[in-house]
């Protein structure tokens, strides 16, 4: 194109959502060669940090499991959660969504990927797991577990009435 000609180019985007049942196993395959996928979330166990469509999560391979990481991990036949790791015992792993009063089983070949780290709030800045923000949310939230039901509690039924 000629210097000073200027023509604009339409470009529609399209949106598609799939079933996690479809596009988990294939971010699984992904993430098993070696590559990172980034992941929009859907639901609500990882609130209030992590919120349902407006959140993304960077998956990569599992090294090591440690208590307190977020991991995609099958709890049973292609039914995934992204949740934080309570326990290690042997091989088995007690997960449990942030925004979740129950705890999730697996074991430990079961978790299928670790995450690295979130963009929250359409920002293009990674929130990394190993960072010092991620560590400090982290040890107050599980520390938390007798009074979470209350603070959920406000947070659904307050909070996100008032900002959002």
């Amino acid at each position: 194109m000629p210097q000073g000609d200027s023509k604009a180019i339409d470009v529609k985007v399209v949106e598609k959502k799939f079933d996690n049942a479809v596009i988990l196993p294939e971010a699984i395959r992904i993430v098993n060669e070696g590559h990172t996928v980034t992941l929009p979330l859907k639901g609500f166990s990882m609130r209030p940090f992590l919120e349902d469509g407006r959140d993304k999560a960077l998956l990569t391979k599992v090294t090591t499991l440690k208590v307190g990481d977020p991991v995609l991990a099958e709890t049973y036949p292609s039914h995934y959660v992204l949740h934080r790791i309570i326990k290690i015992d042997g091989d088995n792993v007690v997960l449990r969504g942030d925004g979740n009063l129950s705890n999730e089983y697996c074991r430990v070949e079961d978790v299928k990927a670790a995450v690295i780290g979130f963009y929250r709030k359409g920002r293009n800045t990674l929130d990394r797991t190993d960072g010092r923000k991620w560590r400090i949310y982290s040890f107050f939230w599980m520390h938390l577990s007798p009074v979470r039901r209350y603070l959920l509690a406000f947070y659904r039924r307050i909070w996100l009435r008032l900002f959002r």
